[in-house]
């Protein structure tokens, strides 16, 4: 696993509220591709709101480990599991057209595993909404 994190997400109960209060603050550019969450480029990481409606609910948080390829999602989950981890979801195909998964540390932090096409990865782990 390449030492990165590629997004951190916050589990908000009213995704409109932590949007404009961000926006308030002077973040812009915020992609909102439905209802259930929100994302806001943060240098070379991604900075996510998401709603119960979307699983993760408030209050939560949940990092990222992006990838670049399917392949490597399933591959970074068993280098977790044998470190020590607990895998939550195992690898699968989202509904957003990627492939996901997620492991919890020992402490129980979870860590989403993803490739999403449509993000772009760079050589040094930097990724673009």
């Amino acid at each position: 696993m390449e030492q990165r994190i590629s997004l951190i997400t916050l589990g908000v109960s009213d995704l409109g509220r932590a949007r404009a209060f961000y926006e308030a603050l002077g973040w812009t550019g915020a992609r909102q591709p439905d209802d259930e969450v929100c994302f806001f480029q943060a240098g070379g990481m991604v900075f996510g709101l998401w709603t119960a409606l979307g699983g993760h609910g408030a209050p939560g948080i949940e990092l990222a480990h992006n990838v670049r390829s399917t392949e490597e999602v399933s591959m970074v989950l068993a280098e977790a599991e044998r470190a020590g981890g607990t895998i939550k979801r195992p690898a699968g195909r989202a509904d957003w057209g990627g492939t996901t998964g997620a492991f919890a540390d020992p402490d129980g932090y979870v860590w989403e595993v993803a490739h999403n096409p449509d993000w772009t990865l760079d050589e040094n782990g930097a990724v673009t909404i």
